[in-house]
């Protein structure tokens, strides 16, 4: 019996030292994933869509880029906040790997050895493409940290929609009100498909985006689907 429960105690320990780290490990792919889907669409919209061609992801870029630096500017914040997220993105990914320099050494014309003069080539032959990922990067950075100046805007609303949500179960338990499992959980996961579907559609959207609009909308929704998550909370607490 002590045995058991000795075992019990250690995979119960493992999984408060593992947590952390497969918090991060989850975290570190959903970041590769996006990054991922982020490259194909600006590759199909560079090369198949806009007739600019990367130039017009530049200029999203510096769009979105003056957009953070003023809502920064609004939150009392520097653009630090805004710029540090994209160039930390873009240091790891082009940086730490040595793709940037890379181009750099391979754009300024001096002698190359054999396996270089390779490397060379094949670099010229998808610059354009490189290019457009690199940007795309940028773009992916800045529009993180213009969302994350969201998250208290985010938390106030789903903090107000759940207390209103507890407020109407304690009332509905009073009163002999049914409980409904079936509609927590619709609620539950339609909130978590709004804030990650929309975040997500923000993050990757070809366009100039409404950040007032967009975020407050989906905030207001998110606080009336945890009103409604918690309002029908069937077990006891």
């Amino acid at each position: 019996m002590s045995s058991r429960n000795a075992a019990f105690r250690e995979g119960a320990l493992a999984g408060v030292l593992l947590s952390p780290l497969k918090l991060a490990f989850s975290l570190a792919l959903g970041l590769v994933a996006l990054l991922v889907c982020a490259w194909i669409v600006d590759w199909l919209l560079v090369f198949k869509v806009w007739p600019q061609g990367i130039e017009r992801l530049r200029e999203l870029l510096t769009h979105d880029l003056a957009s953070g630096i003023a809502l920064a500017a609004r939150q009392g914040a520097d653009a630090g906040v805004i710029t540090a997220p994209a160039n930390a993105l873009y240091s790891i990914v082009f940086e730490a790997t040595g793709i940037h320099d890379m181009g750099t050494q391979f754009a300024n014309g001096s002698a190359l050895s054999i396996p270089d003069t390779i490397m060379r080539r094949s670099y010229v032959s998808h610059r354009e493409g490189i290019e457009a990922a690199m940007v795309g990067t940028q773009l992916l950075g800045v529009r993180t940290a213009i969302l994350a100046r969201f998250a208290p805007l985010l938390l106030l609303l789903y903090a107000v929609g759940a207390a209103d949500g507890f407020t109407q179960r304690a009332i509905r338990r009073a009163c002999g009100g049914r409980e409904s499992a079936s509609l927590y959980h619709r609620a539950k996961y339609l909130r978590l498909a709004v804030l990650g579907l929309g975040g997500v559609a923000m993050l990757l959207w070809p366009g100039p985006v409404q950040w007032e609009m967009c975020v407050v909308l989906g905030a207001l929704l998110a606080g009336g689907l945890a009103s409604l998550q918690w309002a029908y909370y069937k077990k006891h607490m």
